[in-house]
């Protein structure tokens, strides 16, 4: 108690909280067998940089963290919901305090990819909905809390259910910083339109009507209104009306208002469609009628492959409709959006053909079975479900457009294996299947530098500025060739070499910085740890700490 204001703080504890993976920065190697793009340009605003990774989701966030930190507009994921069913592309059976660890570990990440004006968005249920919420408090801070949406998965009431029919599942939305984060408006719908008229032949168009009275006090509120008929009107009792007697005479002579088909209604001011907002505020409550159901997403699954079975099905796919709405909210064409749980690849079909770059990650067999298959249909304009007529490029981008045509591409990306594997005698070496352009970019990233080989300079493999530079090799350098090598660096540059093994003191060299690989990076990583995925049989037991059973607020 300060002031006599109490001070809380409500912290989220779990079993093993503190416990966190040491993750290698795993270079990405590019499949061009996998890699699709279509023969020729639709539009001059066809996106071909859009990415597939297939690898764990921990680690190919982190391979994407030094090129794409601060550069992600939108994440949309929707996780393993932890409900203790065994699925068929999820293990989604996970210990509350393992999941919340899972979890917690690829926020945090994501929030370091997150554009200053960006935001996450997460799919989730009851089982964990309120757990996350708090845990992400801690990570992304609670004043940048935007909202949390219902949406409506089915529309028919199981009466089987033994309490209550679940209808619904959550989305939870964060921004990186909710001051800076912008939303947009959702288009307006026809049916919004429709309730706009023009009876009096008005030149500035169809119109609606709003009453000139309301509850709030007034002060200059409380005159007479005489119609063109001669009728008299006064607020009704308890009411005033909304603006001044001024104002309301200029309203009268510019048209704006009306008072009946004969003149003797109480006056209500004219609303015209040219003038109303271009868009509609989002709500939080979101019907299957505008987003789409559970099975709607599975009907586009089978149209897309309709030797699917039962068994293949993804059990609570998202329907393209449902990532229209997020993505029509918190993106513009020509951001970059991820989704970490790629799943049937939904985000990654409706941003496509939404005009937005994707990332998408999957370490599933689907990734290769459901994804790509898919994809290249969206990309050959074969995909004529979903979201395919309701999207089309805007006017303003000047290649204005009715539904989804075909166009673009996408490259598909690995992980590369871990960078140091253990001999036959158990020491760490590095992995033989690391040519050396493979471990020159694998040790740029490990120590901070851009992979910008020169194509004159042997020794430039990367950069950390114009005047830093970094040497990978494997081999043992003697005195004569680090001599060599200063002096044609000479003065005002530097140059950190990466090397098996030299001879000489590396402190005789005043522009070179030495190191012995893998001895100088042996103990930054968890080497040889390629599955961090929501499996329990992948992940460590947290030893449990005195006095502390499992979860807990504090």
């Amino acid at each position: 108690m300060a002031n006599g204001n109490p001070k809380i703080r409500l912290e989220l504890t779990w079993i093993g909280k503190e416990n966190r993976p040491k993750l290698e920065p795993r270079i990405l190697l590019e499949d061009p067998e996998q890699s699709y793009h279509a023969p020729h340009r639709v539009t001059d605003h066809d996106l071909f940089d859009n990415r597939l990774i297939f690898g764990d989701n921990l680690l190919a966030l982190k391979a994407l963290e030094q090129e794409f930190t601060g550069k992600i507009k939108y994440i949309y994921i929707d996780p393993p919901y932890n409900t203790g069913s065994a699925f068929e592309h999820y293990d989604d059976g996970v210990e509350h305090s393992i999941w919340l660890s899972m979890m917690r570990d690829r926020m945090e990440l994501m929030h370091r990819l997150l554009s200053e004006d960006g935001s996450v968005w997460v799919s989730l249920d009851d089982n964990e909905n309120h757990y996350f919420k708090v845990m992400m408090d801690e990570v992304f801070g609670r004043q940048h809390f935007i909202a949390t949406i219902i949406w409506q998965k089915v529309f028919t009431v199981k009466n089987s259910a033994r309490h209550f029919s679940d209808m619904h599942d959550y989305i939870v939305v964060y921004a990186k910083d909710s001051i800076k984060w912008q939303r947009n408006l959702l288009p307006r719908s026809e049916e919004l339109d429709s309730t706009y008229s023009n009876p009096d032949n008005d030149p500035r168009g169809p119109w609606t009507t709003n009453a000139i009275q309301a509850r709030n006090f007034y002060s200059l509120g409380s005159y007479e209104i005489r119609s063109p008929s001669g009728r008299s009107f006064f607020p009704p009792k308890g009411t005033y009306w909304r603006v001044s007697q001024d104002s309301f005479e200029e309203l009268n002579r510019d048209g704006r208002v009306w008072w009946g088909k004969d003149g003797t209604s109480i006056p209500r001011i004219k609303k015209f469609l040219s003038e109303a907002k271009q868009g509609v505020v989002p709500a939080t409550l979101w019907f299957h009628a505008d987003c789409g159901t559970n099975a709607e997403a599975k009907t586009e699954v089978r149209a897309l492959f309709s030797d699917v079975s039962d068994a293949e099905m993804f059990i609570t796919p998202k329907p393209e409709r449902l990532l229209k709405r997020i993505l029509e909210v918190a993106s513009n064409p020509g951001d970059w959006v991820l989704d970490s749980f790629a799943g049937s690849g939904t985000t990654g079909a409706a941003a496509h053909k939404m005009g937005r770059r994707w990332i998408m990650v999957e370490l599933g067999e689907h990734c290769h079975t459901h994804i790509i298959p898919r994809l290249k249909k969206v990309v050959d304009g074969e995909d004529k479900g979903g979201i395919t007529e309701a999207v089309g490029l805007p006017a303003a981008t000047g290649a204005a457009q009715a539904g989804w045509k075909g166009g673009g591409g996408f490259r598909y990306y690995h992980l590369a294996p871990s960078l140091l594997e253990k001999d036959k005698w158990g020491n760490w070496v590095i992995n033989k299947a690391y040519n050396p352009v493979m471990l020159a970019q694998a040790v740029c990233k490990l120590e901070g530098f851009i992979y910008a080989p020169s194509d004159r300079v042997y020794w430039q493999q990367g950069n950390s500025t114009e005047r830093d530079f970094i040497y990978v090799t494997t081999q043992n350098l003697s005195h004569d060739q680090l001599q060599a090598l200063s002096d044609e660096i000479g003065e005002g540059r530097s140059l950190l070499v990466m090397c098996s093994a030299f001879r000489g003191k590396p402190d005789r060299y005043s522009n070179l910085t030495i190191k012995k690989i893998p001895k100088t990076v042996l103990f930054r990583c968890e080497w040889g740890h390629d599955d961090y995925s929501l499996k329990i049989e992948n992940l460590p037991k947290a030893p449990p700490e005195p006095g502390q059973q499992g979860l807990e607020f504090s």
